[in-house]
């Protein structure tokens, strides 16, 4: 008798800490970036340029390999992308934390970590040979503000609320698993913190730039619109290249 009703009790008590959330803490617990349903990959068939993997109906394009370096430091760069003109549009200030995602051989990097004087550029890579490359740099002593961190291909690999501003130039359109890559790097900005993608245009038919490695605005905003970032401007400054800025929306 003792038994059976401290057994009724039991799941009286039960029901009314599930109804109240007694026992909810654990989920409230979970971080909001971690909680974003993902959206599906989907496989199919490729093209020339593509991986077989689509994402929100963009085929994803394949890497350019490390190989490529030569290419992200040719002189002609300077007048085609103007990254004098980015580097203005990212209103940089100094002692802030940026994170240079895909940086390369650091063409990027090498501009900001001046600005920023005593703040950080972390310059995340996932090839091994750029990171190397990118390690090089750092022991210049203009650039000592410079990490170099190895990137995974579903993780920044960079600590939870370290960084004010990410910027991605042509990268993101390659990355393999975009959402788990992006989800990451909401995770790493601070609140309030910004990312900056930079595609080349699609919308416009005159950029030579083969289609899978231009992305319209549209596109990139529906890709972005599944995680807690908040659109907040695009700039067109660029001659082949849009500019477009989101923010943090949740802590």
């Amino acid at each position: 008798m003792f038994g059976t009703r401290l057994a009724r009790t039991s799941l009286i008590v039960i029901s009314l800490c599930l109804a109240f959330g007694t026992f909810a803490s654990p989920l409230r617990a979970v971080n909001a970036e971690n909680s974003v349903a993902m959206p599906a990959y989907r496989e199919g068939r490729g093209s020339p340029d593509g991986i077989g993997k689509f994402y929100q109906g963009r085929e994803i394009a394949a890497v350019m390999g490390f190989e490529g370096a030569p290419w992200l430091e040719r002189p002609s760069r300077e007048s085609e992308e103007r990254p004098d003109l980015l580097v203005e549009e990212l209103h940089l200030q100094p002692g802030l934390t940026v994170a240079d995602i895909g940086a390369g051989s650091g063409y990027l990097s090498r501009r900001i970590a001046p600005i920023v004087g005593t703040g950080r550029v972390f310059a995340v890579d996932v090839q091994p040979q750029m990171v190397a490359l990118l390690t090089e740099l750092s022991r210049k002593p203009e650039y000592r503000n410079l990490v170099p961190i190895q990137g995974g291909k579903e993780d920044v690999q960079l600590p939870p609320a370290s960084v004010d501003l990410a910027v991605m130039v042509d990268v993101y359109h390659e990355l393999a698993y975009p959402f788990e890559i992006m989800r990451s790097l909401v995770r790493a900005l601070k609140p309030g913190g910004q990312v900056v993608l930079v595609e080349y245009r699609a919308e416009d038919p005159a950029v030579p730039i083969k289609p899978l490695h231009k992305m319209s605005e549209a596109q990139i905003r529906r890709e972005m619109s599944v995680l807690p970032l908040t659109w907040t401007r695009t700039s067109e400054q660029l001659p082949m290249q849009h500019i477009v800025v989101f923010r943090k929306t949740s802590q």
